[in-house]
């Protein structure tokens, strides 16, 4: 991770970054399911009644595949979930100690002191690493 200054995010896109960090591990868990869900559940969603051939794909794989590939939802989660481990497997071990810390650790029992005397470090250097982290995620996804 860099020292340059980081780019400057909204105060709620700063806000909602943080609650993605926080909610990361159920994040994971809901993509793994509602990948389960799309690909093993057998809904026929053909409201074709009566009318000529349906314009989804014949085959199973291909239609699943289709799925996969447009569900919204999932499409949002993974991006998400790749921003955070694509910046927490590139920044240095202090800043993961940070992450796992901060944000991974349950029931969260330490204040800003508590995690800064963890990390060896004053509470504003713990606080300006937390910035950077967010704001590289921020950048990984494209959001201002």
């Amino acid at each position: 991770m860099t020292t340059a200054t980081p780019t400057k995010l909204k105060k709620a896109t700063f806000k909602h970054i943080e609650a993605e960090l926080y909610m990361y591990e159920e994040t994971v868990k809901e993509i793994k399911a509602l990948r389960e869900n799309i690909m093993f559940c057998n809904s026929n969603t053909d409201e074709n009644i009566g009318g000529g051939r349906s314009s989804l794909p014949s085959d199973p794989t291909g239609r699943i595949a289709t799925a996969l590939m447009t569900n919204r939802k999932l499409q949002n989660l993974e991006s998400v979930a790749y921003a955070i481990e694509t910046v927490y497997n590139t920044v240095n071990e202090d800043y993961k100690k940070l992450i796992r810390l901060k944000y991974w650790t349950r029931p969260q029992t330490l204040t800003w002191d508590g995690i800064a005397d963890k990390l060896y470090v004053n509470k504003k250097t713990a606080q300006r690493w937390r910035d950077s982290i967010v704001c590289a995620i921020g950048e990984v996804l494209g959001w201002r």
